[in-house]
């Protein structure tokens, strides 16, 4: 579409928060999403706090500014929105979130081991590893400044104890790039359960673009 249409992107975060429901990598109202709105004014659509994706609806979507203040909405947005702002802030390249608390991510981040590149999708899609933020309250920017520091030019990074937390050029590769880690952080598990030292692959060897 040529013209930013606000309807069909709150239809598309919801059909990718149910999406997320049905892949097992959110339960509740676990997790967020949101989208950064292209014009000459910093605006975002988010999730609203506190309900679940499959009692939402796309008017549910809330519409931010860049303090986080509602513009459009019926609901209060996610309570992490801060955490959406300071990342946009951080990474003028990233153009969705997806936030998620996938089973097998969190097992990296409980003991606080990156994910390494394990698979080659998910070192494509995140470009690298995937480190750990160590746990805080994230209800707040400096959680989001925080983990921009920790997550630097990578595409994605595990919260520890919580979630994990990907950026993506639109929300497909955002939520593709969820996918991928946790698919990985699977495979990881599995693969330490045998030796101690598998094989990983170095995004910086594998001669890719560095576009997100």
């Amino acid at each position: 579409m040529t013209a930013f249409d606000l309807d069909q992107a709150r239809a598309s975060i919801l059909a990718y928060s149910l999406r997320s429901m049905e892949y097992g990598l959110n339960f509740n109202t676990q997790g967020n999403i949101s989208i950064r709105v292209p014009g000459e004014q910093e605006r975002f659509l988010i999730t609203p706090t506190d309900l679940e994706y499959d009692r939402m609806s796309p008017e549910d979507i809330v519409l931010v500014d860049a303090r986080g203040e509602v513009v459009e909405g019926r609901h209060e947005p996610s309570s992490e929105v801060t955490v959406h702002l300071a990342t946009y802030r951080r990474r003028p390249d990233a153009h969705a979130i997806v936030h998620t608390e996938p089973p097998y991510a969190n097992v990296w981040g409980v003991i606080g081991e990156p994910i390494r590149g394990t698979l080659v999708n998910m070192v494509i899609y995140t470009k690298g590893e995937v480190p750990i933020m160590p746990f805080a309250q994230s209800n707040n920017a400096a959680f989001g400044d925080a983990m921009c520091d920790v997550m630097g030019d990578t595409n994605a990074v595990v919260w520890a104890n919580h979630g994990l937390l990907t950026v993506g050029a639109d929300l497909r590769q955002a939520f593709k790039t969820t996918v991928a880690v946790e698919s990985a952080a699977k495979v990881q598990l599995g693969a330490r359960a045998v030796t101690d030292s598998p094989i990983v692959l170095d995004y910086a060897s594998l001669g890719f673009s560095d576009a997100l």
